[in-house]
Parts: structure tokens; C-alpha cells; sequence
């Protein structure tokens, strides 16, 4: 990741900082495998040196944007770069706060304390990823209050205080109009430095197609990268949802050609079918259409 890093030419200063974090804190081996290992990296220089430097500084970090950002994938890649373990937290309406710090369980006949992926991340010093945060009610949040100022501490009722290891960073990500979110209140976003998400610019799609399909032909691949920013300008103008603007759902499609389904089926399965109106799935297909041929095959989009 630091060779990546290197790569994208990332301030060195902010490189050297984070070899200082890997050095002042190494993780022990029982927690290694909590390190994640990225399927894709995160391009955007600008964003990955705020990010750095907000971390470096000890803050909490909120990742705020909408759909096909990745929001995620930087969050994952930003655990590998500091080596850090990581826990993800899913939120969704129901979260409660012991499901982030932790509950009482019974083990062998006795009553025993059993850590949340929140307690585990302050404990251990990991990153703890709070996905989708503004999915959460407030009053299942206002117990990361003390976690997350200038405490860093959890008080666990009927249980001892923890502190929070200075490793220990919190990551949130949220996106705008999913059905079921929130607005975060003051007090817990104050507690966050924000970064504002910017949609995938067209160098980086060029880069992830190249790492992820090595042997695609250089043609096409053109194609769908102009295929996936129609679809943003499309969804920027409130021509189509963004139901369609699935970064994943293309990916998915192309592993589909490579295996041999054609591209019209697959684009269907990744991309036109996830819009359930049939007018806007003619919409999307007409756009598809503009870029891809729907009886493309595996022999002409790979070279191999």
C-alpha cells in the first residue's frame, strides 16, 4: 500500500508520518488477520492526503457523499496503509448501544461481558469503519459521545472504564437520500472532521478497469468508462435515479462477459435491472446502447 502510495505522490511527509504510526504502533499478531487487505485502491491524491492527515492528527474521520464515491474502499484502504485491524459496523434503524460496545452473555452458566466492535476497536487500538452512520437513531449514537472527544474513553455500566488506545480511529461514512437516514446531530458530528466525497473522476475508472481486467481490450474499456460517467451525467441531472450509478454493479457485469454471458444480458443483470420502473430501465438501456453493443462477447471485449 505504501508503494502505492509512493505511486499516486503522496506528500512524503505524510508518508514518513504514517511509517512513525506503523512503528510507534505495531499489532500484535493474534490481530493481523483483522488487517484488511483491499480488493481495489482508492484513486484521488487530494482526498487520500486529507484523509492521511486528518488520521496522523488523531481525528475521527466522516466520510460524507453520495453513491459510487468510495467512501468505503477508502476506508478499507486507509486500515492497510496505517496497518491497522479493522471492525466494521453496519448501522441500520435497530442499532442499540449495546450492540457498538458490547452486552452481557451467558458463558459455561455465568454471567459474562461480551465487547461490541466498538469496545474491541478502542481496546485494541484498530480502526473501527461506522458505515452508513446517519442510518442509526441518535440515541443509539450519544454513547460514542465520549468515545469519539477528547475523553477517548467508554464507561460500560456495571463494568470498569476503558480507555481508548491512541491508536484507535473512527471512520464514519454516510451517503445523502438513502431511504431510512438522518441527520446527524451537532454534537456527534462535531466530533468528526468531514471530508467531502468527490464522484470518481475518469483516470481513476481507467486505472481500476486496468488492475481489475488486466486483459481487457483497450477499446472497450474506453467505452465503459464513458458508459459509467453518462450514467453519472444522467443521474446529475435527474434524468435517471441513482439506482443506476452502481460502480459495482459494473464490475460485475464485466466478470459476467469474461465468464461468458453477453454484454447486453450482463449489463441488464448489473446495472438496468436494479432501476425496478420499466421506463427508467428503457432509459438505461438506451444510454448502454449509445456506448456498448448488447451482442458483445468475451472473445472481443478480452484479450486472451
Amino acid at each position: 500500500m505504501l508503494d502505492f502510495l509512493q505511486k499516486e505522490k503522496i506528500d512524503p511527509a505524510l508518508l514518513a508520518g504514517i511509517r512513525a504510526f506503523r512503528e510507534k504502533y505495531p499489532v500484535s499478531e493474534a490481530l493481523t488477520a483483522r488487517v484488511p487487505k483491499p480488493r481495489y485502491h482508492y484513486y484521488g491524491k487530494e482526498v487520500w492526503q486529507a484523509a492521511i492527515a486528518a488520521l496522523l492528527c488523531g481525528e475521527n474521520l466522516l466520510l460524507a457523499g453520495s453513491k459510487a464515491t468510495g467512501k468505503n474502499v477508502l476506508a478499507e484502504n486507509l486500515a492497510m496503509a496505517f496497518y491497522r485491524p479493522a471492525w466494521d459496523v453496519s448501522f441500520h434503524v435497530n442499532m442499540d448501544a449495546a450492540s457498538l460496545i458490547g452486552m452481557d452473555t451467558f458463558v459455561n452458566g455465568q454471567v459474562q461481558f461480551r465487547p461490541g466492535p466498538v469496545y474491541l476497536s478502542a481496546q485494541n487500538g484498530g480502526f473501527a469503519v461506522l458505515d452508513e452512520i446517519n442510518m442509526a437513531k441518535n440515541e443509539a449514537l450519544a454513547v460514542l459521545h465520549a468515545t469519539l472527544d477528547f475523553r477517548r474513553a467508554i464507561d460500560v455500566p456495571g463494568y470498569q472504564r476503558i480507555e481508548v488506545h491512541p491508536a484507535a480511529r473512527f471512520i464514519g461514512t454516510m451517503n445523502y437520500g438513502y431511504a431510512g437516514t438522518r441527520e446527524l446531530n451537532e454534537a456527534l458530528t462535531s466530533r468528526f472532521v468531514v471530508l467531502q466525497m468527490p464522484a470518481i473522476a475518469e483516470d481513476g475508472l481507467v486505472r481500476l478497469l486496468q488492475d481489475e481486467f488486466p486483459t481487457m481490450n483497450r477499446k472497450y474499456r474506453g467505452q465503459f468508462v464513458a458508459l459509467f460517467l453518462d450514467l453519472q451525467k444522467k443521474c446529475e441531472s435527474a434524468e435517471i435515479s441513482e439506482k443506476a450509478l452502481d460502480l459495482r454493479g459494473l464490475l460485475d457485469a464485466l466478470r459476467l462477459v469474461r465468464q461468458g454471458v453477453g454484454a447486453g444480458l450482463a449489463l441488464d443483470m448489473g446495472i438496468a435491472n436494479k432501476a425496478f420502473d420499466s421506463y427508467e430501465q428503457g432509459l438505461i438501456r438506451d444510454v448502454i446502447a449509445s456506448r456498448i453493443p448488447a451482442k458483445l462477447d468475451r472473445a472481443h471485449l478480452f484479450d486472451e
